[in-house]
């Protein structure tokens, strides 16, 4: 299969769950969109903003103190538009692995599908040790990581993880394909909506409590899933 053959298939494959979550949802199969979303800055106004008035928009100072970053790793439940996020500055493979444990212990036992791209965190030792315990496979099972068995490489791993067989499995995005994963879109919507250069945090603390603010507000009022219209099929000149 060479590299356009691969790349159709998959859109395919991750357009047909999308469109099939909400009856996937019903079936106590829970589809998530998930990613990182790291270095956000808590940036505070150097100066006031000088008001609108008659004629004029309101006018920001592009001056402003940099206090410091975070971040937040994301899942969107794509039946329900849900977002359940770990807002923090890391994103190692332990905190990756977290965050699938939290979401599946919200349903233990039911299945779990997420997609996500390539990144060495979603293909992680830590990973694989997670689904192992949820499948009840012992860790000597697995080999040794660089060496052998499961945990040899990042492809070994990734077989691993996609099995969709487990209760919890995986699908890969073709490379440099974020705009597939939708947990991108909504990114998109939280930096217009609160993550913008209108906005001041006086820390990081602050610009941390301010992301789970919205996310609260939007599960609460917002969510609801996107209307995905692409089947994968590929469009040519």
């Amino acid at each position: 299969m060479d590299d356009m053959d691969e790349f159709v298939n998959k859109t395919k494959e991750i357009s047909e769950i999308y469109i099939n979550a909400v009856e996937s949802e019903a079936q106590n199969i829970h589809v998530y969109s998930t990613d990182e979303k790291m270095g956000i800055y808590a940036r505070e106004h150097k100066n006031p903003s000088i008001a609108m008035k008659e004629g004029q928009v309101e006018r920001i100072d592009p001056e402003y103190i940099r206090h410091g970053t975070s971040g937040m790793i994301a899942s969107r439940n794509v039946a329900t538009g849900e977002i359940i996020a770990e807002v923090q500055p890391t994103r190692t493979e332990e905190d990756y692995a977290g965050h699938i444990k939290n979401i599946y212990g919200r349903n233990p036992g039911d299945k779990h599908l997420f997609v996500n791209d390539n990144l060495n965190t979603h293909k992680s030792e830590a990973l694989v040790l997670l689904i192992a315990e949820i499948e009840g496979i012992s860790p000597s099972d697995l080999g040794k990581k660089g060496f052998s068995g499961i945990l040899k490489s990042m492809e070994t791993r990734e077989l691993f993880l996609s099995n969709p067989l487990h209760k919890v499995y995986f699908v890969y995005t073709p490379k440099h394909c974020s705009w597939l994963n939708q947990i991108e879109c909504w990114f998109g919507i939280i930096t217009k909506r609160l993550l913008n250069r209108r906005s001041s945090f006086l820390s990081v603390a602050d610009l941390e409590q301010k992301i789970l603010s919205f996310i609260e507000y939007y599960n609460k009022y917002l969510k609801k899933p996107f209307q995905w219209n692409y089947k994968g099929k590929l469009l040519l000149a």
